[in-house]
């Protein structure tokens, strides 16, 4: 649906990835637009969905998420049968930032955090491993981050 977006679209979704909290003013003066249209476009693409939430991004570290985990997760073949219940307990984790279906060799890919490996032990045994159907889990601890970004790249 990117094809129903202008130039002056794309700029404002640029500028609003970048830093939501610029008000519409600073935007339409970054576009080339006065206010008021400025104003009713970011109305519209929210509207329509482009854009779903405006949120203030934390360093994870600060507040003393220092651990960063990778979890690939296989289904025993009585598990697969039931991805909606392991995506509906998924859902009630905290830690897991992220969870994607895969394709190949594993059923999902979690990005997880935690306050150190201590605290992921814990996640681990006491919650994720308990999730029915459950077979295997391969953890990966990233040790730092070398790109990381929220920013779509839309040219």
């Amino acid at each position: 649906m990117l094809e129903s977006l202008d130039e002056f679209d794309l700029k404002i979704l640029e500028i609003l990835q970048a830093d939501s909290s610029r008000s519409t003013s600073e935007i339409a003066d970054m576009v080339g637009l006065s206010q008021p249209p400025c104003w009713r476009r970011i109305n519209k693409l929210k509207e329509a969905g482009y854009i779903k939430a405006q949120v203030s991004l934390l360093d994870r570290r600060k507040v003393g998420l220092n651990a960063q985990i990778f979890a690939q997760v296989k289904l025993s073949a009585h598990g697969r049968s039931n991805l909606a219940e392991f995506s509906e307990a998924i859902q009630s984790f905290p830690e897991v930032l992220d969870c994607f279906v895969m394709m190949g060799s594993v059923d999902f890919m979690l990005r997880i955090v935690a306050r150190d490996i201590e605290a992921y032990e814990r996640f681990f045994f006491d919650k994720l491993s308990q999730v029915p159907g459950v077979q295997e889990i391969n953890s990966m601890v990233a040790l730092s981050e070398i790109k990381s970004t929220t920013e779509l790249p839309l040219r």
